[in-house]
């Protein structure tokens, strides 16, 4: 089979592909009820909702708030082991290829209307994640934690996957009636959030992603040490700028915390020194490029 027969393995298959594995158990969505079996125990990488009915798995944020939650009584050494994990090895490439939020987002984007494109502003708001991370998936849980009263703030208050993925596709099933009438302010308040972000999601690129994400926030520590991601050939680079240009994302340089590791830049490079590598390994670059990029609007 030739270069032009072969089927391109593109990003936004493997990001529809990994939506599809995190919530494969298709007998939750038939039936309106949550997995509860011993992969519920297992975090995937990205931020999908424990209470999906088909998740297979847990969520590493919701995860890591209830360990927190319950960090007064035993250690959250197994969820912060785990994202540790996740982070040396795949950095901010959960949320370029492995995040099913990250991919409505995206999808959203590309309705047509006007759009923000970065500037200062969204550069200055790109901070506010880590502001989230510290108080509401850290700081809130473990102040409650010691009260012996677990909190996870950031799901409970914030979280526009869960509501989508786990409150609305619960409440819309016909077998959980009881639970629509059982509906209260909370679940308006964070239906509300959720419209609010869906919708700058349609004007601005990843909005959710780049401002409010705090598991972005924690992947975007190991972006210098991840082994997997994209890298620039220095002697190469002349600093022309094309690929921060080009980039939908508040970066400043490719593949520092900001870089979401798309890809995409690969291609607008012209001094072809831009690859996407795991470790020494080059897995794209200019000379291994298949075929069928999506391009950003």
């Amino acid at each position: 089979m030739d270069k032009k027969q072969r089927k391109p393995l593109t990003r936004r298959l493997i990001q529809v592909y990994t939506a599809l594995l995190y919530n494969a158990y298709l007998k939750g969505f038939a039936e309106g009820q949550i997995y509860t079996g011993p992969l519920k125990s297992v975090c995937v990488p990205g931020l999908n909702c424990y209470s999906c009915p088909g998740a297979i798995s847990a969520c590493p944020l919701g995860s890591l708030q209830n360990a927190v939650s319950a960090s007064a009584d035993r250690p959250a050494f197994y969820v912060a082991g785990l994202i540790i994990m996740f982070g040396m090895f795949l950095g901010r490439v959960v949320c370029g290829f492995l995040c099913p939020f990250g991919l409505i987002q995206e999808l959203l984007h590309k309705i047509p209307s006007p759009k923000i494109k970065k500037n200062n502003i969204t550069r200055k708001l790109s901070w506010c994640k880590y502001v989230i991370l510290a108080v509401f998936v850290i700081a809130i849980p473990a102040f409650y934690a010691v009260r012996r009263l677990p909190l996870p703030a950031f799901c409970k208050f914030i979280c526009p996957a869960g509501t989508l993925e786990g409150a609305v596709m619960l409440l819309i099933h016909p077998a959980n009636s009881d639970l629509r009438e059982m509906t209260g302010g909370l679940f308006w308040w964070k239906f509300t959030v959720m419209i609010l972000i869906l919708t700058a999601c349609v004007f601005v690129f990843r909005a959710f992603c780049r401002f409010l994400c705090p598991l972005g926030a924690l992947y975007s520590l190991f972006a210098k040490i991840a082994l997997l991601g994209v890298r620039v050939d220095l002697p190469k680079c002349t600093d022309c700028g094309a690929c921060v240009k080009y980039c939908p994302v508040d970066i400043r340089k490719v593949g520092d915390r900001e870089c979401v590791q798309c890809g995409n830049c690969i291609d607008v490079c012209p001094e072809k020194a831009i690859s996407f590598k795991a470790g020494k390994l080059v897995l794209r670059g200019p000379d291994i490029n298949p075929a069928g990029g999506e391009e950003h609007t």
